[in-house]
């Protein structure tokens, strides 16, 4: 079992939640010879300490911090509550003085297990006057400088000599996820401090950040969920595998199934150009792995197909709100891209009529960071991310596609999604299809992709999850929402003879 902080004086401290020896706060550091903006401490009126100091925190919006899950425990066990005497100082080096020291109006901890969800957000009563610390995009690869900060105990008693009033900081790297296998680590964790644990986060350090640099500024990437005991690393939340997470909490937007399709296994979405028109007969888009023929051969496409399906339309809720059946397969390939099209027995302006929603196909493809809902009609699921980067080339079971998008952690699609429109949630288009997931580890085999750089070079990344761009079928639509492979622009692979 991973070891956890003490953030309440009504528990002993046992030796079970204390490094092997003494050592100073953030073991292996210095004091911190500056504030830093978003540092803050959690004080809680239960803590140990006369200074009420349980936890670090860091300011990510000017009325919001985020820290360890197990930091906002209660005694009624909930998720979300309005806490009574908690506060944080933001902005100091010293734990009782100095900063800003402010009210916390509400707690949010992150559903689920601990251990993989150790993250908590902490809304304040009334905004900070200090600069919010910006959130990595991706997680730090193994051997990334990183520096960590806290205020963590000294020594292994519950006295005013162990309870250090200095913030005390570390220059470390990120190790390898190996490195914290002895303690448990999942995909949505980095392992963080010196491979003997003699530089890295005490107890009292829970929630502290984790930063890096990038170009003159620090940027977030992790905060302390677990403890060590002293001869490995510690255990940090990833904040990019929860930062769409906290977008949502603290605007509490939810993404909806609207418009998700149903497709006998798979998901998929209605969907159009700008150019196309009412009277159109509606197309249906989705992977080309799920089409119920033989599938697309490597370097190949097909066209203009007869499938009959039946296809349906999901409301906000995941019910049914109208149905439709495919006449033909107008296009599909998995060579370049993923992607399906379905004619539909129906118009789009029949579709709106019975309430269906129809996506707008983006002609633009995401960048790095863009917010996506993942929305799977065949599973009756949705996720929120992000993207967290555009690979080059993506290989799978013999089949190549160009710069697939890579999710931040926070979307977990599993079968059945396969086809699900990605969905900007702020334009409202689709911007790309999920469609795989490397669920073993292995290297460029079915269901278990690879990633190759520009120079060739092949990385497998085990239970990270990918979807592949939609702009590109934008140039090969002609009027009446037909497709064309000879457009000038078009650039999907065509039909073999």
């Amino acid at each position: 079992m991973r070891l956890r902080a003490l953030v309440s004086a009504g528990i002993a401290l046992s030796a079970s939640v204390l490094v092997a020896a003494p050592a100073p706060a953030i073991s292996g550091g210095t004091k911190s010879s500056a504030p830093y903006a978003f540092m803050g401490s959690l004080q809680r009126p239960d803590s140990a300490r006369p200074d009420g100091h349980v936890c670090g925190a860091a300011l990510i919006a000017p009325q919001w911090m985020v820290t360890a899950g197990h930091c906002v425990r209660n005694d009624e066990d909930v998720l979300v509550g309005h806490p009574h005497g908690w506060k944080v100082r933001i902005g100091s080096t010293s734990v009782s003085s100095g900063g800003e020291l402010i009210e916390v109006d509400t707690f949010i901890k992150r559903p689920g297990d601990l251990q993989g969800n150790d993250v908590a957000l902490l809304k304040l009563k009334t905004s900070a006057r200090a600069q919010p610390v910006k959130l990595a995009t991706s997680k730090p690869t193994a051997a990334t400088p990183t520096r960590i900060l806290g205020w963590g105990i000294t020594c292994d008693e519950l006295k005013p000599k162990c309870f250090p009033d200095h913030l005390r900081e570390a220059d470390t790297v990120v190790q390898p996820s190996t490195a914290c296998d002895d303690v448990g680590i999942q995909q949505s964790e980095i392992c963080v401090g010196s491979l003997d644990g003699k530089t890295g986060p005490t107890n009292m350090d829970s929630g502290g950040p984790a930063i890096v640099r990038s170009n003159d500024s620090w940027i977030l990437a992790g905060t302390v969920s677990g403890g060590n005991t002293g001869q490995q690393p510690a255990v940090y939340s990833a904040i990019p595998a929860f930062r769409t997470w906290m977008y949502d909490a603290m605007t509490d937007r939810q993404p909806s199934l609207e418009g998700a399709v149903d497709l006998d296994g798979c998901s998929g979405s209605v969907v159009r150009a700008n150019n196309a028109k009412p009277s159109d007969p509606a197309l249906l888009l989705t992977n080309g792995h799920c089409v119920t023929g033989d599938r697309p051969a490597p370097k190949a496409a097909v066209a203009n197909r007869v499938e009959k399906r039946k296809v349906t339309v999901l409301n906000r809720t995941g019910k049914p709100k109208t149905t439709a059946a495919t006449t033909k397969l107008v296009y599909a390939t998995m060579t370049g891209t993923d992607v399906a099209l379905y004619q539909l027995n129906k118009t789009y302006a029949q579709l709106t009529a019975e309430g269906a929603k129809v996506f707008k196909l983006a002609a633009m493809g995401p960048r790095e960071a863009t917010p996506l809902d993942l929305v799977a009609g065949g599973l009756r699921k949705t996720w929120s991310c992000a993207v967290g980067g555009v690979v080059p080339e993506l290989r799978e079971e013999g089949y190549a596609l160009r710069n697939a998008i890579r999710y931040t952690e926070d979307c977990r699609a599993g079968a059945g999604a396969s086809g699900a429109p990605l969905v900007n949630p702020h334009t409202g288009a689709v911007i790309g299809i999920h469609n795989t997931t490397n669920e073993l580890g292995r290297v460029c085999t079915a269901s278990n992709p690879c990633e190759v750089d520009s120079q060739g070079r092949k990385t497998v990344h085990k239970a990270r999850r990918y979807g592949q761009q939609t702009a590109g079928i934008i140039p090969c639509l002609t009027s009446g929402s037909r497709v064309d492979l000879s457009l000038p622009k078009c650039t999907l692979t065509k039909p073999t003879t």
